[in-house]
């Protein structure tokens, strides 16, 4: 009698491997970002702010304008366009989450009079060529979250 080998899907290894590269993808991606904004204006205040509604990849003062504006910004990274465009992973649930995380932020730091906005930056980052960025400023607003 012969020995047939296992059959089985994925290991939790493999599993473990591909959320790896995601996150990978992902820090790599908002490093591209910050150094993005820092050329185009903004001044980075934090990033991964966390509190108990979530998390915002980047807060940031837009000092290109005359009115300098508190952004929050979301920072998504895909290797291709194949699916979607990055910027149409910030669905409605997740700019309800920003936003709370977002208010919590500037009521903790007596910020409620702040011009503030929600911007998105959207990242195509290939294997092999250039990353293309996309900043989408004002991408939403309270008003679309409730």
């Amino acid at each position: 009698m012969g020995r047939h080998p296992a059959i089985a899907g994925p290991s939790k290894g493999s599993k473990n491997l591909s959320e790896s590269r995601r996150n990978i993808l992902g820090q790599r991606g908002e490093e591209l970002a910050a150094e993005y904004l820092l050329k185009n204006g903004y001044r980075l205040i934090e990033r991964n702010y966390r509190n108990t509604f979530g998390e915002i990849d980047i807060i940031a003062l837009d000092i290109a304008q005359k009115t300098k504006t508190l952004v929050f910004v979301e920072v998504k990274t895909r290797r291709n366009d194949l699916f979607s465009h990055p910027s149409e992973a910030v669905t409605r649930k997740k700019q309800l989450q920003i936003s709370k995380v977002a208010m919590a932020y500037l009521s903790k730091n007596n910020m409620s009079e702040v011009a503030a906005r929600f911007d998105v930056v959207a990242i195509l980052l290939p294997d092999y060529g250039l990353a293309h960025i996309d900043l989408i400023q004002n991408a939403f607003d309270l008003s679309d979250c409730f």
